[in-house]
C-alpha cells in the first residue's frame, strides 16, 4: 500500500473519550480546540459521554452549545472504552482522527507533533518514554504487550493516544465488538498486515488531577486478553476462509 501525505489542509477529528471526568473535561476540551485551530485548517472536536453520571454529560452539552467544532455523541449506558472508540470512529467526519481522554494525562501539544509525523503515514501511535506507573500496572501491561507480540509477532510501541486516516476505516474491516480497547489493537494489526505506513513516536504525559484509572485494573486486563484470544481466531479464520476460495 502506497503511503499518503499530510498537509496543512487536511481536516482533523479529535475523539474526546469521556466517562466521570466531570473535573477535567473543559479544560481538555479548549485546550484541545487550541492547538487543532494551529495545527490544521480544518477540525472537530466529538466528545463521546459514556454514560456518566457525575455531571460530565452536562458540561459537554454546554461545550458543544458554546463551541462551534464541538460535538457530543451520548450513550444512554456505559459501553466501556470499546463502544467509545466505535463510536468516535465512525462518528468522525475528517481525513485524520485523534483518539484523546478526557482525564488531562495527554497534553494536547501532543497534536501537532501527531499531524507533523503523519506525513507520508497512516497511523501515528504514542508511547510514554517515562510512565510513573504502579508495578502491578506495569506487569500488566508488559503481559498483554507479550500476548500480542506472540500472538501477532512484532508489534509497534505504542501507549495510549494515536492518530489515523480514516480512509483505513473504509479498507480495514474491524469486527471487534468488547468493551476493552481490542478494536484500536485490531486497527494497528490489521494496518500492519495490509502494509499500511506505521510510526511510534514519544509524547509527554501529565499526572491525573482527578479521578481513578477506569482501564488498568485486573478485571479490565482479563477481558482484555479475552478479546485479544478472540481476534487471534477470527484472522486466522480469515485467512482459512480466503484460502478455500482462492483453491
Amino acid at each position: 500500500m502506497e503511503p499518503t501525505s499530510t498537509s496543512r489542509t487536511d481536516s482533523l477529528t479529535v475523539v474526546v473519550m469521556a466517562y466521570n471526568e466531570a473535573a477535567t473535561l473543559e479544560s481538555v476540551v479548549k485546550e484541545i480546540d487550541q492547538e487543532a485551530h494551529k495545527s490544521v485548517d480544518e477540525y472537530e472536536i466529538i466528545i463521546v459521554d459514556d454514560g456518566s453520571t457525575d455531571g460530565t454529560e452536562k458540561i459537554a452539552d454546554r461545550l458543544a452549545a458554546e463551541m462551534p467544532f464541538v460535538r457530543v455523541l451520548h450513550h444512554e449506558k456505559n459501553r466501556g472504552i470499546g463502544g467509545v472508540l466505535r463510536t468516535g470512529y465512525y462518528g468522525a467526519r475528517k481525513d485524520l482522527i485523534a483518539i484523546f481522554p478526557a482525564d488531562g494525562q495527554c497534553p494536547a501539544a501532543n497534536i501537532g507533533e501527531f499531524v507533523a509525523n503523519m506525513k507520508g503515514r497512516d497511523i501515528v501511535l504514542a508511547y510514554i518514554p517515562k510512565r510513573n506507573n504502579p508495578l502491578a500496572a506495569i506487569l500488566l501491561s508488559k503481559m498483554e504487550r507479550m500476548l500480542f507480540n506472540i500472538l501477532f509477532g512484532p508489534m509497534p510501541r505504542f501507549q495510549g493516544i494515536y492518530m489515523f486516516r480514516r480512509s483505513l476505516l473504509e479498507r480495514l474491516p474491524l469486527t471487534s465488538r468488547g468493551r476493552g480497547w481490542i478494536i484500536q489493537m485490531e486497527l494497528i494489526v490489521r494496518a500492519q498486515k495490509a502494509g499500511c505506513q506505521i510510526a511510534s513516536i514519544p509524547v509527554e504525559n501529565r499526572d491525573r488531577t482527578s479521578g481513578k484509572s477506569k482501564v488498568t485494573n485486573l478485571r479490565s486486563v482479563l477481558a482484555n486478553i479475552r478479546q485479544v484470544i478472540a481476534l487471534f481466531i477470527d484472522l486466522q479464520l480469515e485467512r482459512f476462509r480466503l484460502r478455500r476460495k482462492e483453491h
